[in-house]
């Protein structure tokens, strides 16, 4: 992505952030049982679909790399795990945070110990083990072990999304692919799909930078231990 295309990106992601702030606190409606605190759903939500999409990814180029990690496409597909690892894990903080502000007036605490509140936590907790991994290990089996890891975290995914449904919870019930259909008022809907939109794209922009910087990364890395062999080499003559 060149500086136009990477400009044009982010005025898009701009514009679409600015919508969805306008639609989520100006045109619509107060829910009716919540009022106006109501509104963070249209924020929290988004941030966990740009979240659990990022971990998919993660999954997706972890698979890859154990399956071709001797292939020339090995070190890009690790630079999209991590890459998508890193912004996962800051929409997943993002969904937490914006749990805890709609929690406390709701239910009268900032967390408790719901299923779907501790199934995501335990997601939270995987996905930074993972990152942790990465950093602080100087193992050349680093980017082999956080892939394994990667996939088991991917289990969660789907019990965090299928938790409410599993077990009786204090979180609302699904309003969205719910059993009787979509709750959602017909007005509610393009607060939340432009911001759908515009935290996807937004993450995709920030997935996109960190990337580069990674591949940047590994070919300094490679380009150092190359200079750093024909030096052990001409020493050895």
């Amino acid at each position: 992505m060149n500086r136009a295309a990477f400009t044009l990106s982010a005025i898009v992601v701009a514009i679409l952030l600015s919508l969805g702030l306008r639609e989520a606190l100006q045109v619509a409606p107060i829910e009716a049982t919540m009022g106006n605190i109501y509104r963070i759903f249209y924020y929290h939500v988004p941030a966990y679909a740009t979240a659990f999409t990022m971990f998919a990814v993660n999954l997706l180029a972890s698979i890859f790399y154990l399956v071709r990690r001797h292939s020339p496409t090995a070190a890009a597909a690790d630079a999209v795990a991590v890459s998508s690892a890193e912004v996962g894990v800051i929409f997943c903080s993002l969904g937490l945070m914006t749990g805890m502000l709609w929690a406390k007036p709701v239910w009268g605490i900032w967390w408790t110990w719901d299923p779907r509140l501790t199934s995501t936590f335990v997601l939270w907790l995987i996905y930074v083990s993972y990152l942790m991994l990465r950093r602080l290990s100087e193992s050349g089996q680093a980017p082999t072990l956080a892939a394994a890891l990667a996939i088991f975290g991917f289990v969660d995914v789907p019990i965090v999304y299928m938790s409410i449904r599993w077990w009786r919870t204090q979180h609302p019930q699904p309003v969205i692919f719910g059993e009787q259909g979509s709750g959602l008022d017909p007005s509610m809907w393009p607060a939340l799909l432009i911001n759908f939109a515009g935290f996807l794209c937004y993450g995709a922009l920030i997935f996109w930078v960190r990337y580069k910087l990674e591949r940047a990364r590994q070919e300094l890395h490679e380009a150092q231990a190359v200079r750093s062999l024909e030096l052990a080499r001409a020493e050895a003559r």
